[in-house]
C-alpha cells in the first residue's frame, strides 16, 4: 500500500465540516481525546504499518514548516 496524499472525498469540504462539526461542544481535552481516538481508530483501518510511518512523517513535516513560516512571519 502507498501513502495516498491528494483527496479521496468528492466533497472534502464536507469531510472537514464533519471533523470540524464532531469536535462541537467538546472541552478543549475532549477535543484532543476525540483526535487521539480518531488517529487510532484510522491507523488501524490502514493497517499498514509502513504506511502509517509514512503518514506520521508527513505530518509531522508539515506542522514543523508550517510552524517555522509562522515564526518567519512574526519577525
Amino acid at each position: 500500500m502507498v501513502l495516498s496524499t491528494s483527496s479521496n472525498f468528492a466533497k472534502p469540504d464536507d469531510a472537514f465540516r464533519a471533523i470540524v462539526e464532531a469536535h462541537r461542544g467538546l472541552t478543549e481535552a475532549q477535543s484532543a481525546d476525540l483526535d487521539a481516538a480518531l488517529v487510532l481508530v484510522l491507523a488501524n483501518h490502514i493497517g499498514d504499518l509502513d504506511v502509517l510511518r509514512e503518514a506520521i512523517a508527513l505530518a509531522k513535516r508539515r506542522m514543523l514548516d508550517a510552524s517555522q513560516q509562522q515564526q518567519q512571519q512574526q519577525q
